[in-house]
């Protein structure tokens, strides 16, 4: 039996991470048009003042935060002594190191789990006691198809991101007793600044890889080179948030829906969710007789 979450009030705090561009910014510019408080946060706020400007126009607040940053849980304890609580929080942070995992380097590596794990995990565990003390809160992780199906050169990016993915998995279930839920939005390919936000390994391809599925996602992912084959319909930003608003809100598409706790956006995760699904129901038929018979004797 699927968990019921209520919503206790009709205008939430928001926490939103990512914010100077693309999705991050998207949403926080819809949910101050309707009218909630929206705390937006960016890395470096300093560069883009305009948007500063524009929050707080409009009613909201701008931060600076850097999820890389050990520290960076205090802003909850923060606003919470200035009497701010957080109803929703959004982690949409995030960049990619593009590098088959022949050459990504260790250290590559942990830069992603920190970016794309444990700085969300830090802010996830530092709004949970305030959640369960107002019995309230949605916390949503903004996550790839990546993480579910394997690409190019996207393996350390994709596999922080399933490792969040994983632990909310268990996580929704510890918390939903104190009506908090979790949505996981698992998004393809749509018309955000992403190329920009994603950098090249440090190691070059080494010999061998050219012309390889490596070298080509590399050419495509950076916008060097448009490669056959690897043609999508692009998604529309707008359209996405305005989705993940209404699944937090329990509205439109969301209205019943609080109970989900994924949600595939963009026209490519059809294909990629179905590939899963294939890939799951072929291992268990090749396999289900021997699954079944390593148990102890009796």
């Amino acid at each position: 039996m699927s968990a019921t979450f209520t919503k206790p009030k009709s205008k939430l705090t928001w926490l939103i991470t990512g914010c100077s561009s693309g999705f991050g910014l998207t949403l926080t510019r819809i949910a101050l048009a309707a009218g909630h408080t929206v705390i937006a946060t960016s890395r470096n706020p300093s560069r883009t003042p305009e948007l500063v400007a524009e929050v707080e126009e409009n009613g909201g607040k701008w931060l600076k935060l850097d999820v890389d940053d050990r520290a960076s849980a205090s802003v909850v304890e923060e606003l919470a002594k200035s009497g701010v609580e957080i109803d929703v929080l959004v982690n949409n942070a995030g960049y990619a190191i593009l590098s088959p995992a022949e050459t990504a380097t260790e250290e590559e590596l942990r830069k992603q789990m920190e970016s794309m794990y444990f700085g969300p995990l830090r802010l996830i565990r530092a709004v949970l006691p305030h959640m369960r003390k107002q019995k309230y809160g949605v916390i949503v992780n903004i996550s790839t198809g990546a993480a579910i199906i394997g690409r190019d050169t996207m393996g350390g990016y994709g596999g922080a991101k399933a490792a969040l993915d994983s632990i909310t998995r268990a996580l929704s279930q510890e918390i939903a007793p104190y009506n908090i839920r979790t949505l996981t939005v698992i998004l393809g390919a749509f018309n955000t600044n992403m190329p920009k936000a994603s950098v090249g390994g440090e190691k070059p391809l080494p010999q061998g890889y050219e012309g390889s599925p490596s070298e080509l996602m590399l050419q495509f992912l950076s916008g060097t080179a448009k490669v056959s084959g690897l043609a999508f319909k692009m998604g529309d930003k707008e359209k996405a948030m305005k989705a993940v608003y209404e699944m937090v809100v329990g509205e439109g598409i969301g209205a019943g829906r609080e109970a989900e706790q994924l949600l595939p956006l963009g026209f490519d995760m059809i294909a990629r969710f179905k590939e899963v699904q294939e890939s799951y129901g072929h291992a268990l038929d090749v396999f289900e007789d021997i699954a079944g018979n390593v148990n102890l004797d009796q």
